[in-house]
């Protein structure tokens, strides 16, 4: 199509042979809340004084379906904080001897918001918070990540301030991917270790923030001592950092079960659902549950406080999307709003979209892997042709795309008719038979209908004020013969005499 072209094709035939056959058969698309937060640039800045109940209450806000692992969370991190903050303000109290930090281990399916939780409860608390993947460390730090290294990234994360970073929360992930195999083969070698290292860290110890091997450290401390004369050793001590692990260990259930049908118990499970006989399973854990899995005992015994997170079913994923809080929701209306346009969702909708995602088996992270689906289509149209809303309905999902192929055209027609009365103060609308036809035109561009349009009816802003008319529907016949039609328009206005309109549905 060439830039004279004035018509818009649908099968190589021009939009006004359209209307000139009126028989013609029409052709039938995750962060957590940081308002009003400012990072923590000294030990003042934590807020010590949160009660469990307070921070159980902003938890539920935000987090649906885990009441359980809310509330542990809550309560054991509150209470590490307000005994941190008592023997602070009592150094005469000194240390109880022997005694194990309220380290937590999470155990729970992929997307029902472990990392959303504790991030959640980190910013609440305004400390300082470094997360880490399991997965990225070796025992010797130099195939992979060295263990030491986020206790150094918690003095990055508030400027070098240590006494404030041995206050902070480390949180690692995949947990469960450091168990050693039983059979002692496969790729493994540094596992243990790598248990060993995190368990240095988890009871109490000294990071050096100077790595040996790291050239620009070096640079600095030759630097410094030749400013000061001796070479000082910045250390950061690990006995107030809270380590909060978490993992899926999907192989975890069977160990329980085999265990407990040793033991007598006579667990056969026949009468649970899957999820009930996961959820029956965990909460029986023994620690010699996790030694078989491939932990070593010295390490569990770091982690006294075991809390467990439910898989979503399809209430919970749709409990995500009502949620006035929910990133899900707000991450979409933040894309669109982007471009100007706002979005909305019907529930009946919002109901498909946890349908669906709950099949896909990956938690939250299904919502976000069909709604990126199905507003794919609109987010990548809608901008191009000036619509500002979009409501998301049930026959969106079930049709992105013939919704699409409609909503641009009748947006088309609903901007002409609003830019025609803004200049003539005469009401335009068009009839059913109109919309349906414009609605055919598959492919076609807002700009080029409103061309279309503006072109047919050019003579229409003066010639309906001759006419008389105050409002006006153009229908099928009206763009058959724009002109021979207004020509009839006047004359009748003039001689008094009535023209026949026809079928104003026409």
């Amino acid at each position: 199509m060439n830039s004279e072209q004035k018509n818009i094709n649908v099968n190589s035939q021009p939009i006004a042979n359209i209307f000139n056959n009126p028989s013609q058969n029409p052709d039938e698309v995750g962060e957590p809340p940081t308002a009003g937060r400012t990072e923590p640039a000294s030990i003042d800045d934590i807020k010590f004084d949160t009660k469990p109940m307070d921070l159980i209450k902003y938890l539920q806000q935000y987090i649906i379906g885990q009441d359980n692992a809310i509330e542990v969370l809550a309560t054991k991190i509150c209470t590490h904080f307000h005994r941190m903050q008592l023997e602070r303000q009592n150094p005469h109290m000194g240390r109880i001897v022997g005694n194990v930090k309220s380290n937590i281990l999470l155990i729970g399916p992929t997307g029902v918001g472990k990392t959303y939780l504790v991030r959640l409860i980190a910013q609440k608390l305004n400390v300082p918070f470094v997360k880490g993947d399991a997965t990225k460390f070796s025992e010797t730090g130099y195939v992979g990540g060295d263990v030491e290294d986020l206790v150094r990234e918690l003095v990055y994360q508030v400027n070098g301030n240590i006494k404030l970073a041995e206050h902070g929360i480390i949180y690692i992930d995949e947990i469960d991917k450091i168990a050693s195999s039983a059979g002692g083969s496969g790729p493994d070698v540094s596992r243990s270790g790598v248990q060993r290292n995190l368990l240095k860290l988890m009871e109490e110890t000294e990071v050096d923030l100077k790595v040996p091997h790291d050239l620009a450290s070096q640079m600095e401390a030759v630097m410094e001592t030749q400013r000061t004369g001796k070479a000082s050793r910045k250390k950061i001590n690990t006995h107030n950092i809270l380590f909060v692990m978490s993992g899926a260990f999907t192989d975890l259930p069977p160990i329980i079960a085999r265990r407990m049908q040793k033991g007598g118990m006579g667990f056969t499970g026949d009468d649970m659902t899957g999820a009930s006989k996961v959820d029956f399973l965990l909460n029986r854990l023994h620690s010699q549950d996790m030694i078989e899995y491939g932990f070593e005992s010295e390490f569990i015994g770091r982690l006294p406080v075991v809390s467990f997170l439910n898989e979503l079913d399809e209430d919970g994923l749709f409990g995500i999307l009502k949620n006035p809080y929910s990133s899900v929701i707000a991450g979409k209306v933040r894309d669109f709003e982007a471009y100007g346009i706002t979005l909305t969702f019907d529930d009946e909708a919002l109901r498909l979209i946890a349908r669906e995602a709950h099949h896909y088996k990956i938690g939250a992270r299904g919502l976000v892997r069909v709604m990126e689906r199905l507003l794919m289509p609109f987010e990548r149209t809608l901008p191009s042709v000036g619509v500002t809303h979009l409501n998301v309905t049930a026959e969106i999902y079930h049709d992105s795309e013939q919704v699409l192929k409609t909503l641009i055209p009748q947006h088309a027609l609903e901007q002409f008719s609003a830019d025609f009365t803004a200049r003539t103060g005469i009401k335009i609308d068009f009839s059913p038979s109109v919309r349906e036809k414009i609605a055919t035109l598959t492919g076609s561009m807002n700009g080029d209908i409103v061309g279309y349009l503006t072109n047919a009816l050019k003579d229409y802003e003066y010639g309906l004020k001759l006419a008389g008319k105050e409002s006006f529907t153009v229908t099928t016949a009206v763009l058959s013969n724009p002109a021979d039609y207004l020509s009839k328009l006047i004359k009748a206005n003039y001689s008094g005499e009535k023209l026949e309109e026809g079928n104003p549905e026409e």
